[in-house]
C-alpha cells in the first residue's frame, strides 16, 4: 500500500528496527529503543500503534482494571490501556494524513515509556 511509505520512512529516519508483516502493518521489536512487541497498522485514515502488555489475570481483575483506568487518567500522554479479548493492550491512534514524524515519534515514545514505567505496577497482576 502506498500509504505505508510515510510510516516506513519515519521508522527508518528514527533508526528503529522493524519488520513488514503485511502490506499495511509493521512489527517493531527494538529492545534497545525500549519498543518491545509493537505493531503499527494502517487502517486508512487511521494509524494504530498497539502493544500487547500481558494476559488479563483471572484473579484481581477488578483491581487491575481500576489500576489501568487510573494510569489512563493520570500517567498517559498518548494512548491508553484497553482490553482485546483477554489481553491487556496499550494503544494509540494517529490520523495518517496529518501525522508528522514528531507526532509519530511521540506516540512510540509514550508507549515505550509507559511499558517501562508501569512494568512494576502491572507486574503484580501477572500470574
Amino acid at each position: 500500500m502506498a500509504g505505508m511509505t510515510k510510516i516506513e520512512s519515519y521508522l527508518m529516519d528514527l533508526d528503529i528496527s522493524y519488520e513488514e508483516v503485511s502490506p499495511t502493518a509493521f512489527f517493531i521489536d527494538d529492545q534497545a529503543k525500549g519498543l518491545p512487541g509493537i505493531t503499527i497498522t494502517l487502517d486508512d485514515p487511521i494509524v494504530v500503534v498497539r502493544a500487547r502488555v500481558m494476559p488479563a489475570p483471572r484473579d484481581k481483575r477488578e483491581e487491575l482494571f481500576a489500576t489501568l483506568l487510573r494510569l489512563n487518567g493520570t500517567d498517559m500522554v498518548h494512548g491508553a490501556y484497553g482490553l482485546d479479548a483477554d489481553d491487556v493492550v496499550l494503544i494509540d491512534t494517529l490520523e495518517y494524513e496529518t501525522m508528522d514524524k514528531q507526532e509519530f515519534e511521540a506516540a512510540l515514545d509514550s508507549i515505550g515509556l509507559a511499558l517501562s514505567r508501569h512494568y512494576g505496577v502491572l507486574g503484580s497482576f501477572r500470574g
